[in-house]
């Protein structure tokens, strides 16, 4: 008889007892990842051979995994009788303290293996089971004098100020402690982030890398090329400036109306959201990588270092919410550089909804390593789109018409300085457009706006 269930990620086999070493690393494995269970008795195809059971062999094993994890291990075992054959079950629940360790070492779970963890990954973990965030942390190497007061005093505090329509009582270092940016007496590493002189004296790499391009790839001319550093709140304006003013605008006036509409190639709103999310949620552990941003004729791709928060996937973003840096997240919420709430992938797809060239919506991907948000251009509907150009004398008309209700023939010469001919020919075209119409006989013709 063979089990309905194949070894996995939350489930291992084990012949018998006599592998109670590789035993207790799962349990270090399971403990460390998403918790699973072991079965001895089992061949590794899942063959069910069954094991001896003694009156003494759970308590034996309970306290083997015991003695042997740090912080103790005490998992459930039960056994289980199947074709006649007795069989060993442990059931290991994701430990709360991580990570836990096996013999002095910590192991996690890999597809149907158990992977040793390196120093680095070790510390990751330990920061994350003990709620210290990183972005709460102090950063050991700088000072006070590594904050830029002038900033703080010139730019940060009217904004704040602005936003929460509150004047800010006491001093400034007493703000950044509220914020939790500065704690006892040193900048935290979100305070260099948000308010350091130079962020990239601690960490390398802080920064947004973008490059633009001819085409629909990177093996297109590079047109441009650009970092833009500074305390985060520099880097997302200048950023945001730049992807602006390198995207399309298509002017439009559609038959019945006046006044034109400007249509944009991208949703402003999800391009400044999105180079926000990614300042504030990059992984900035990850030292060797940077927030790149990828500008083609057909996209714009944002890549940020370390996948999405703990919980979120690209299937529940708008109605999950968690943050990487949730004091780095506090602070760009109260001024209004980020939504609260979680509201800002809402906002986004309800832009792409609303846009009048119903772009196609963004796609996400993420790894442990990365993750990738594309926005889709709109321009190549800018063609089809029915629409009306005018040339700069027939808007000046529509405005005067505008303004003052009405023109006469003669009025528009002189407005324009141009024949009278000339100026009939211009009328007639706004009227074959369907935007005029003429009104009175003889001398007494004059134009409005339909």
């Amino acid at each position: 008889m063979k089990e309905s269930v194949r070894e996995s990620e939350e489930m291992e086999f084990k012949l018998s007892l006599t592998e109670w070493r590789d035993i207790v690393e799962t349990v270090s494995a399971f403990s460390n990842t998403k918790g699973g269970t072991i079965k001895i008795g089992v061949t590794d195809d899942g063959e069910i051979i069954g094991t001896t059971v003694g009156r003494n062999t759970i308590e034996k094993l309970t306290n083997q995994i015991k003695q042997n994890t740090d912080p103790p291990v005490f998992p459930s075992i039960v056994t289980e009788e199947k074709d006649g054959k007795e069989v060993i079950v442990i059931h290991v629940k994701e430990g709360e303290a991580k990570p836990v360790f096996a013999f002095g070492r910590a192991f996690k779970r890999v597809g149907k293996t158990n992977q040793r963890l390196g120093h680095e990954e070790i510390r990751k973990l330990s920061i994350q089971t003990s709620k210290v965030y990183w972005d709460g942390q102090i950063c050991k190497e700088a000072g006070l004098e590594d904050i830029d007061w002038d900033f703080i005093k010139e730019t940060f505090i009217p904004l704040y100020e602005k936003v929460s329509e509150k004047k800010v009582a006491g001093k400034p270092i007493d703000l950044l402690r509220a914020l939790g940016t500065i704690k006892k007496g040193k900048p935290t590493n979100a305070g260099i982030l948000l308010f350091g002189k130079d962020s990239s004296k601690f960490f390398l790499n802080s920064h947004i890398a973008l490059g633009r391009y001819i085409g629909k790839a990177v093996s297109g001319e590079k047109l441009d090329y650009k970092e833009f550093v500074g305390n985060l709140f520099e880097q997302i304006d200048k950023c945001t400036k730049y992807v602006v003013e390198h995207t399309a605008l298509m002017s439009r006036l559609i038959p019945g109306e006046v006044r034109r509409t400007d249509i944009p190639e991208y949703g402003l709103f999800s391009i400044r959201e999105l180079i926000t999310n990614a300042v504030c949620h990059r992984d900035y552990e990850e030292r060797g990588g940077k927030i790149i941003i990828k500008m083609f004729d057909d996209r714009i791709e944002f890549y940020n270092i370390g996948g999405l928060p703990a919980g979120v996937t690209p299937k529940n973003i708008t109605t999950q919410q968690s943050s990487r840096n949730p004091t780095i997240a506090g602070v760009l919420a109260k001024v209004k550089y980020i939504e609260e709430m979680g509201e800002g992938w809402d906002k986004i797809i309800e832009e792409h909804i609303e846009h009048p060239l119903t772009p196609k919506m963004p796609a996400i991907t993420s790894s442990e390593n990365g993750t990738l948000v594309t926005l889709f251009s709109t321009k190549e509907k800018f063609e089809k789109e029915e629409k009306i150009l005018l040339n700069e004398r027939q808007k000046i008309i529509i405005d005067y018409i505008e303004k003052n209700g009405r023109i006469t023939t003669s009025e528009c010469a002189g407005l324009l300085k141009i024949s009278t001919d000339t100026a009939l020919r211009e009328l007639s075209q706004l009227m074959s457009l369907d935007l005029i119409g003429r009104k009175g006989v003889g001398r007494g013709i004059y134009y409005i706006v339909k």
